[in-house]
């Protein structure tokens, strides 16, 4: 009898668990696989010319609320937990709930998940969703190409919408984006990479993914989203951390895993952070991975007119994913109202519509701000209609995609930008140059 399995996702690590432990295993059945977190992803077939000969169907992905029920009915005997960014509380009670129907419950590590790579690899990785870590991705592919060295960046899935289409995605430029259909979330990872003449990798099966990108690259750079685990095996691993959420370091799935197995941690936004909280992530990395290079970096923002912003009534649109399962409180656009003397951060709650509204409900902790959610051409525009029916003078645009360029926006826009920086000594350029060195990468 085949082992029944069920895996837990959102898109991403699911279908890279099955890809990388499950196609070919001849002795586990895939029953479903589950999605939660990400809007539109449910109610789809993963399909068989992704699934492999054993799945001739596909695999059914259902709505996580419907597993309770899958389980009654099915005999499943393992359930397997595969998307991330989540409390170690809420871990722990989805295992306690699915134990008492009688499956086991599994998580994947990275001898089983993590491929290898014929080039050198240097993960960026975080402990939470919203901690400044594409900015220092950023910094490394820049770094790496002063050097000379052709980087590719391969990004952590986002495969919202044709399956098939997506198995292997590249994108050089930005007319890619309009060719692979991208939504602002994706925008939001792979504009700020293609602006900086980095070529961009993504999709669905990232042991294809890989071999394309080896064939263009001197280094990998696996850009890590969600604060998920590497899908490939790193020869360098870069952890980032955030001041503003002292704790949460030692707190969520997996970035505590993340903080543990990192060779260089970045504390980022010290200089948005008071000391205590700095002091507090160094006591926490004395403690959980001693021998860990630390680097400080700061995340200084520009800003197109900042004269626009003093005494002005401003609304802050934010990067989505960080306001909502990031659970950030505070984003660029906020610090940027702050630092140039905003009379006021506008309310938009009032003014929600549609799928925003949905996502308030969802998650009511948001606040003040409004975030960027673009998952589907509907929640797109329900955000155009919102900012437009917001009573305000200014909207900052605090996202790493230039919202202006796809929303018609009728009162005048700026856009917030920030990038990181490293301070003191040690750095991250000193840190790469020794990494390029000890690889044989010239």
């Amino acid at each position: 009898m085949k082992r029944r399995v069920v895996i837990m996702g959102a898109g991403g690590r699911d279908f890279h668990n099955f890809n990388a432990v499950y196609r070919n295993d001849s002795e586990t059945e895939i029953v479903a696989i589950t999605a939660t977190q990400i809007p539109y992803i449910s109610g789809r077939t993963y399909p068989p010319s992704l699934a492999g000969p054993n799945y001739p169907e596909g695999i059914p992905i259902i709505e996580e609320e419907d597993l309770p029920e899958l389980l009654d009915k099915e005999q499943i005997d393992e359930v397997v937990f595969a998307y991330s960014d989540v409390s170690n509380q809420t871990i722990m009670t989805k295992a306690h709930q699915i134990l008492a129907m009688g499956p086991d419950f599994k998580l994947m590590g990275p001898k089983a998940t993590m491929l290898p790579s014929t080039k050198p690899v240097i993960a960026v990785v975080a402990v939470r969703t919203g901690c400044g870590k594409s900015p220092v991705s950023r910094q490394v592919t820049a770094h790496l190409k002063s050097r000379g060295v052709r980087t590719v960046a391969i990004r952590h899935p986002m495969p919202y919408g044709d399956l098939e289409k997506q198995g292997v995605q590249r994108f050089a430029t930005l007319d890619d984006l309009v060719k692979h259909a991208c939504t602002i979330e994706e925008m939001e990872e792979y504009e700020p990479h293609i602006e900086n003449g980095t070529i961009v990798m993504a999709g669905v099966d990232y042991g294809l993914i890989l071999k394309a990108a080896e064939k263009e690259a001197d280094v990998v750079l696996w850009d890590g989203g969600n604060n998920d685990l590497s899908f490939y095996k790193p020869d360098l691993t870069i952890c980032v951390v955030d001041p503003l959420r002292p704790g949460h370091e030692t707190a969520y799935y997996p970035g505590h895993t993340n903080f543990i197995l990192a060779d260089v941690i970045v504390i980022n936004k010290v200089d948005a952070a008071c000391l205590e909280n700095v002091q507090a992530l160094h006591a926490a990395i004395q403690k959980w991975n001693p021998t860990a290079t630390v680097v400080e970096m700061a995340s200084p923002l520009t800003v197109e007119d900042p004269k626009m912003i003093t005494g002005k009534r401003v609304l802050c649109v934010e990067d989505g994913p960080t306001l909502t399962h990031g659970e950030m409180k505070i984003g660029a656009g906020v610090v940027a109202a702050m630092k140039f003397g905003a009379a006021e951060i506008v309310d938009p709650r009032p003014y929600l519509v549609g799928e925003l509204q949905k996502t308030f409900d969802k998650y009511p902790g948001i606040g003040c701000l409004l975030p960027a959610m673009g998952y589907g051409e509907g929640q797109v525009k329900d955000l155009e209609t919102t900012i437009n029916a917001v009573d305000c003078d200014v909207v900052l645009a605090a996202t790493p995609v230039d919202i202006r360029r796809i929303l018609k926006i009728n009162k005048p826009a700026l856009r917030v930008r920030y990038e990181a920086q490293s301070i003191g000594q040690p750095d991250l350029a000193g840190i790469l140059d020794e990494f390029l060195s000890k690889a044989g990468v010239r």
